[in-house]
């Protein structure tokens, strides 16, 4: 699973726009913006934008996976 939170870190720190990440997913801009504002969304929609981030060096943490706070996180892959 992946929260708006972490989509919006990953798409920060990847320097990816909104625009450009649904080109790459084939989502529209308005559907991913209204998920990184906390809205709801098809599992599809957040599996699509997770697998990209993915793909481009996120790593995604759940809560409890070492973050420190307890709460979820990303950080990017060594290149």
């Amino acid at each position: 699973m992946m929260t708006s939170e972490q989509c919006r870190m990953a798409r920060a720190g990847l320097n990816v726009s909104i625009a450009d990440l649904a080109a790459a997913t084939d989502l529209r801009p308005s559907t991913i913006s209204a998920f990184e504002r906390g809205g709801s969304s098809l599992q599809r929609t957040v599996d699509a934008l997770r697998e990209e981030l993915e793909r481009r060096g996120a790593v995604f943490f759940a809560a409890g996976d070492g973050v420190p706070s307890g709460g979820v996180g990303v950080r990017l892959a060594s290149r």
